[in-house]
């Protein structure tokens, strides 16, 4: 007898299927597994060891201990008693221990102190094209010593086996990292799965699935050798140049920058992005303060991640050695100097064109504030037209004296000392002398008086 057929099923569901079966682990995922013998204890608790349940009461036991590792070695006696209680347990109390009666052992457990391990939180990159990939998680705290850490890797929706890789752990920088090795020609496009676990005797831990391509997860190693350095003559400028890391060939791929600087003491990063070239020219640096660069990559079409940012370079743009001399000490000038506390004489090529337009251009209006007062100019110059005028003056009196002897006429030759006025005619009327004769051009700003005779004749 045939029944009538079910329901169809959704068209979707093979495919969620599919999808389902694809984001499971590679592996389960669960504590190691425990001998019967084996006491399970967590670190900082209390844990009790017993001999027997039933035994006669009057034999004396005592316990020993084998350290850990050291098997068939000398042994440690610890209390006597059917119960041993250890309180706090440490990792270092892991270990063998035995409860003996006259010389023979009645019974040995194996005591095992350890934590459940932290869920990973994994992280995969790939330091160039033709490198293997790294996966990583960091842990808060260190892990017992059985805890162990294993990663699968496989192609999302494929039904083939995953690939399984060990990882190690680095006690230094407190992380697993596991190795996946990539072979040659995969596509970098299609997506991968990735599953992790770890797992003591304690406990396991399933990290959640992260889906990659090889192409997402680049990420360069940050660049070496950064360096910073003054051009000359260029005040507002620094170069700062870099090379490639070493795990990267940029025979076959480059890389593209990214360039961040900042005056000290200053906080606030200035950047500058897409730059190809292994060295740039910083043109907007401060006068005579010191800064901090620092330089990172990524593949020059983009794909994948920043690298870690390089180590801090420091460098101070050029300075005028005219400026640098001017702050060290002082310079002989024949310009004195008052700044109100103490006397420092700047050199005089701080005065000229060239220090207008350099970067000492603030020094100089410092410096012709600091010259000597105005007052001395006053002084000096007021005294000055005055001697002048005063000389003017001598010299003018000089020369009317000389003219007017001259005009006075040289005498006679054979008269004597004293000039006779001989008898003659009245002259004419003094309303028909003239009193000024008409000589020559009058020299400028000079006063001739030419009859003088008019006063001396005594009329």
């Amino acid at each position: 007898m045939f029944c009538c057929p079910g329901p169809p099923l959704p068209a979707a569901l093979p495919l969620l299927l599919l999808l389902v079966a694809s984001s499971a682990p590679g592996r389960p995922c669960g504590p190691a597994g425990l001998s019967r013998d084996t006491v399970l204890g967590r670190p900082g608790a209390n844990v009790t060891l017993t001999c027997w349940d039933k035994g006669p009461a009057n034999v004396t036991v005592f316990w020993q201990v084998e350290e850990w590792g050291a098997v068939g070695g000398p042994r440690r006696r610890l209390a006597e008693g059917n119960a041993l209680l250890l309180r706090r347990l440490r990792y270092e109390d892991s270990g063998r221990y035995g409860c003996y009666a006259g010389g023979r052992l009645l019974r040995s457990l194996r005591l095992l102190v350890e934590e459940p391990p932290e869920t990973p939180r994994v992280s995969c990159y790939r330091r160039s094209h033709n490198k293997d990939v790294l996966c990583e998680w960091p842990l808060r705290v260190k892990p017992s010593p059985g805890t162990r850490a294993m990663l699968w890797v496989k192609q999302r929706f494929a039904a083939e086996n995953a690939t399984e890789q060990w990882c190690r752990y680095f006690s230094k920088a407190r992380k697993f990292v596991c190795r996946v090795k990539v072979p040659p020609g995969a596509d970098d496009t299609k997506p991968l799965v990735v599953s992790t676990c770890v797992n003591n005797g304690a406990g396991g831990s399933a990290g959640e699935d992260r889906i990659i391509t090889l192409s997402s997860i680049l990420k360069p190693d940050p660049p070496l050798n950064v360096t910073v350095e003054a051009l000359e003559k260029a005040p507002q400028q620094l170069r700062v140049n870099w090379s490639y890391p070493s795990s990267w060939d940029p025979r076959f791929y480059w890389l593209r920058f990214q360039v961040r600087y900042r005056p000290e003491p200053a906080q606030t990063f200035t950047e500058v992005d897409q730059v190809m070239t292994t060295w740039l020219d910083i043109r907007d640096a401060l006068r005579g303060t010191r800064h901090v660069v620092q330089v990172r990559a990524q593949e020059e079409f983009g794909h994948g991640v920043w690298s870690e940012w390089s180590r801090v370079a420091v460098g101070t743009p050029w300075t005028d050695p005219g400026d640098l001399t001017s702050e060290m000490g002082p310079f002989s000038s024949q310009f004195p100097v008052d700044d109100g506390a103490y006397g420092v004489t700047l050199p005089p090529e701080l005065f000229g064109d060239r220090a207008a337009e350099g970067a000492g251009g603030a020094v100089v209006k410092a410096s012709a504030r600091s010259v000597a007062s105005p007052y001395t100019f006053l002084v000096a110059g007021g005294s000055l037209l005055l001697g002048i005028a005063l000389f003017v003056g001598i010299m003018v009196r000089y020369r009317q004296t000389w003219q007017t002897g001259r005009q006075r006429g040289a005498k006679p030759e054979g008269e004597g000392q004293h000039v006779l006025v001989p008898l003659s005619p009245p002259g004419p009327p003094l309303s028909e002398t003239p009193l000024l004769s008409p000589s020559g051009p009058l020299a400028p700003r000079t006063l001739h008086v030419t009859n003088l005779d008019y006063f001396f004749s005594g009329q």
